[in-house]
């Protein structure tokens, strides 16, 4: 996603002849970037908010021992979850669409917390 972030954004910036000033905040800058341009740079945001909880249980169960089987499938699950996610953020943006990959990824994470909590109580 960095790299698609950026092999979008720069050349838009040049297009739109986008001067970068210091007194403007970032945010209101990249407003004025075409919308299928932006979504890149959501997506890549969105990165690193929910996954890095999945990070966290995931290296948690695999410390444990307990990175094998059902909590395995569990976190392939998620990374596909997350991947379709990002696809359909980046190409096409439909809300729902992300919206219910998000939820059936977040419940995904919420069963391999589950079982890590589990186990480590």
């Amino acid at each position: 996603m960095w790299f698609w972030m950026f092999a979008t954004r720069i050349p838009a910036m040049f297009a739109a002849k986008l001067a970068i000033d210091p007194n403007v905040p970032g945010k209101q800058l990249m407003e004025t970037l075409p919308a299928r341009v932006r979504w890149k740079a959501d997506n890549y945001n969105h990165l690193f908010e929910q996954p890095t909880v999945f990070y966290a249980v995931a290296l948690s169960l695999a410390v444990m021992g307990l990175g094998s089987g059902i909590n395995a499938t569990l976190a392939w699950v998620y990374v596909g979850l997350r991947v379709a996610h990002s696809l359909v953020q980046s190409l096409w943006n439909n809300v729902n669409v992300r919206f219910t990959l998000f939820t059936f990824s977040a419940l995904t994470l919420m069963a391999l917390t589950f079982n890590a909590a589990r186990a480590l109580f």
